[in-house]
């Protein structure tokens, strides 16, 4: 989706990633970013070296770039492979410098030689909160400044904020967002991140990184499908696609002992946590196994895989949106092979039964209770 933006007094084109998605109804930057650019450009625009968490889709990177002077450099940190995409593809379509930005995952370290840091506030207070941790080992007296919905920024958020850095202070809400501002006390705190516990009726341990979905616990949704895994010694090329922490990789490596499977997911900390859950509890199948952070199954072989197993979220950044399980289901049918299976979870009210017989000319039930459906869709040709 493209979308004109007048951010800081400068017009942007801005896209939404990946290019092609349908929903009209989503534009690449709220008001949270519009309040932080020109919260930067009153206060800061003198700042040379700045460190952007979690721009959902470049437009804080964009604007600040075409707002500063050439000497600006911006280091923009995300766990998201899509987000870095978009904020690519915005800068070269808006024509600004790719040289003064810099890319880095949400497992790095943050560099300690920066003027100001700007964080778009995550949905998942664990996040932010190990976000926090890795800044508490700045240097001292780095201005901090945080965006999000004002409806999201709660009391909890603001003594996440005092527990790593200092006493922050909030501004008034504008358009329904607000902004946060603290700064690094040089008083590192350490991350509980990654977690681990138990998995039950087994004798695995999961580990998780902090922005990996239901990460201290298993969700219900992966419990249920748990229940519908393929099993048998052939070996067969399966790919666990949206993976999150690699369970359901993990569970149908335990059933499939000569399967090969691909670990595929967009966030960094999800394929980072689904390789050391393989690594921790079946070290013999590693070899056997690929962990890969991508969007969906963009540039995958066609007609190269047997079997892809899957739970697709209904969210994108904080928009609940159905493309990106579209685009799992229509990239799943073009990279299985004729007579392989596309089995997935869903909620019952999101009715993939309906895309996936349009899409397949196929689909059948295999499980379901109130909440979940499992379904099996075959391609046929």
């Amino acid at each position: 989706m493209t979308t004109d933006a007048l951010l800081g007094g400068h017009a942007l084109t801005l896209h939404r990633f990946p290019l092609e998605q349908k929903n009209r109804s989503l534009q690449a930057w709220d008001a949270a970013d519009e309040y932080l650019i020109d919260h930067v450009q009153e206060h800061h625009n003198q700042a040379l070296r700045i460190l952007i968490l979690n721009d959902s889709f470049g437009a804080l990177t964009c604007a600040l770039k075409a707002l500063g002077c050439n000497q600006r450099h911006i280091i923009n940190v995300n766990d998201s492979f899509v987000s870095q995409q978009a904020c690519q593809y915005n800068l070269e379509e808006n024509q600004l410098e790719q040289d003064g930005v810099s890319y880095l995952d949400s497992l790095s370290e943050y560099p300690h030689d920066v003027d100001l840091v700007i964080i778009k506030v995550p949905k998942n207070a664990g996040f932010l909160a190990h976000q926090l941790a890795l800044l508490s080992h700045l240097p001292s007296g780095i201005k901090v400044i945080a965006g999000g919905k004002a409806k999201e920024i709660h009391s909890s958020t603001l003594k996440s904020f005092s527990h790593f850095l200092s006493e922050p202070t909030t501004s008034l809400a504008v358009k329904k967002a607000r902004l946060i501002f603290s700064e690094t006390t040089a008083k590192p705190v350490n991350s509980k991140f990654p977690v681990s516990w138990p998995l039950e009726k087994t004798d695995y341990t999961l580990t998780n990184h902090a922005n990996v979905f239901s990460r201290d616990s298993l969700d219900i949704g992966a419990r249920f499908f748990m229940n519908y895994l393929p099993q048998g010694k052939k070996p067969l090329k399966v790919i666990d696609l949206g993976c999150g922490n690699g369970v359901i990789g993990l569970m149908t490596l335990s059933k499939m002992p000569n399967a090969e499977l691909t670990f595929i997911d967009e966030s960094a900390m999800a394929v980072a946590s689904a390789e050391v859950n393989i690594t921790v509890n079946l070290p013999d199948a590693l070899e056997r196994c690929r962990f890969v952070q991508n969007d969906c199954l963009s540039d995958f072989t066609p007609g190269s895989a047997d079997l892809v197993l899957c739970n697709p979220p209904f969210h994108q950044a904080q928009a609940i949106t159905d493309h990106i399980a579209w685009q799992m289901f229509v990239q799943a049918k073009q990279v299985l092979k004729k007579g392989g299976e596309l089995r997935i979870i869903g909620n019952r009210h999101l009715d993939y039964q309906d895309k996936l017989n349009r899409l397949f000319g196929n689909c059948k039930v295999i499980g379901n209770n109130k909440k979940f459906t499992v379904l099996s869709t075959i391609r046929r040709g």
